[in-house]
């Protein structure tokens, strides 16, 4: 894994998306409610709109202006208007950081 250091874990509200740009690419870092730190992109597919000013709903981040909800695991949505997957991406924590790789995604099932 060709991770980059994006924070610490203690950085990330629980259920509170926060912005982070890697090498580049915008992504969304949230820690869901069972402490799981997930990485997906950042912009929603149907309306260009940063995910990361969304809210969290269980599993999933929900875009803010038109209600599409992506699954946190798997990056597709959930509902319209939103029909086309974001990328989710591989995360690890390591002593306290939150590392991030942006090179090879989880592929989409």
């Amino acid at each position: 894994m060709m991770a980059e250091k994006v924070c610490a874990e203690s950085d990330i509200a629980v259920d509170s998306p926060m912005r982070a740009v890697v090498e580049g690419t915008a992504i969304a870092i949230v820690k869901d409610s069972a402490g799981t730190v997930h990485a997906i992109g950042d912009t929603c597919t149907h309306g260009d709109i940063s995910l990361s000013e969304g809210f969290v709903e269980g599993d999933s981040l929900e875009c803010w202006a038109h209600g599409s909800q992506f699954s946190l695991t798997t990056g597709k949505p959930k509902n319209f208007p939103a029909y086309e997957p974001v990328p989710v991406f591989r995360v690890e924590v390591r002593d306290g950081d939150v590392y991030v790789d942006v090179h090879d995604p989880v592929p989409v099932a």
